[in-house]
């Protein structure tokens, strides 16, 4: 058993418990309590302005696996053509003590933002979490969350881009364990012990990570980790001006990435508005690239809303540091490659 299993078993978990019992305050039985139903539906159209929009097979063998469609190394938003993204249905029943959240996903966005669910049963599950607000400034959360680290989230309806970043896809989709919200004043910290990043369901192999975030004027500062990992992320962000957002994600990983990048967003009405994304992506040992290998990404999105649809068209370029780019495609030995990937996609998101 390693050293952070052993410590979370003997010392973090009772003292969680502890520290919410500790602060129990009597309260009349809960008198604002109610059910709410939210969710979202999207759908795109994405095209590549410098290479196929077909898939490919660079051996001749189509029974081998090698077919595949160029696309950005990134998650979601990677289908050619017109494509689906997912419908998200969340139930949630928010009381003054308790409460629970039930977000299910279906489509291929869902399917790939639950990839480490082994159980075919529960495999349309993002989120399955129940919470005490022990008092007002104290509240334990239990089940499966989505990652409390950087600025990019699963449901189209919270990013300003529709494709998403390589922090993003790379870094963790979700926890499933205890974690304790604690209110400082003007600041905020959040404690946790989790399974193995994007398990799920269960624990298969007796692993456990440890993760804290502190929050400090919308700044934030956070930390997963176990007795071989280690994944250090600032994610934040100013107003520049009354109609001017800039956003920040910065990351770590050990042995893994690292990357940066800014979000520069613009509001011209109430339903209209431009965002620039600028990342840069360096691969340490991850598998996408080479070692040591970059890229950097620039994406710049309109979002026009129409009621609750949001029209988001976007123009995307991905830069590498090397040639990994299928930019022509006649056969398996009458092919180019290039180093930088164009694409347009036009993204239709509606929530409710």
């Amino acid at each position: 058993m390693n050293t952070f299993t052993k410590l979370t078993k003997r010392l973090i978990l009772p003292v969680l418990f502890l520290l919410g019992v500790a602060t129990v305050q009597a309260q009349d039985e809960d008198e604002a309590a109610g059910f709410s139903f939210s969710g979202s539906v999207d759908t795109y159209y994405r095209a590549n302005l410098n290479a196929p929009n077909k898939y490919v097979d660079l051996d001749g063998d189509p029974e081998n696996g090698a077919e595949y469609y160029q696309h950005p190394g990134t998650s979601f938003a990677n289908l050619p053509g017109f494509s689906l993204g997912m419908a998200n249905l969340v139930a949630g029943y928010e009381g003054e003590k308790v409460g629970f959240v039930a977000d299910l996903v279906f489509g291929p966005r869902g399917m790939e933002a639950v990839f480490g669910s082994p159980f075919g049963s529960s495999s349309i599950v993002n989120q399955l979490y129940t919470y005490w607000n022990v008092s007002d400034g104290f509240t334990l959360t239990f089940g499966n969350f989505n990652t409390f680290l950087g600025y990019e989230v699963i449901s189209p309806t919270a990013n300003f881009n529709y494709s998403t970043s390589y922090m993003f896809s790379y870094g963790p989709f979700s926890h499933t364990g205890l974690k304790a919200d604690i209110a400082l004043g003007e600041a905020s910290l959040m404690l946790g012990v989790f399974n193995d990043t994007d398990v799920t369901e269960f624990n298969p192999n007796n692993h456990y990570y440890g993760g804290a975030q502190l929050g400090i004027a919308g700044q934030y500062l956070n930390l997963l980790f176990s007795d071989d990992y280690f994944q250090i992320d600032y994610t934040g962000g100013f107003d520049v001006a009354d109609a001017t957002y800039l956003g920040i994600n910065a990351t770590y990983n050990n042995d893994n990435f690292i990357g940066a990048a800014l979000y520069l967003q613009q509001s011209f009405t109430d339903d209209f508005s431009l965002g620039l994304r600028g990342e840069y992506f360096q691969d340490t040992g991850l598998g996408l690239l080479a070692e040591d290998d970059s890229v950097f990404d620039l994406t710049l999105s309109a979002n026009y809303s129409v009621g609750p649809l949001t029209f988001i068209p976007e123009v995307r370029l991905d830069a590498y540091s090397d040639d990994y780019v299928l930019t022509e495609f006649d056969s398996p030995t009458d092919f180019e490659v290039g180093s930088s990937l164009a694409a347009f996609t036009l993204a239709a998101v509606y929530a409710f």
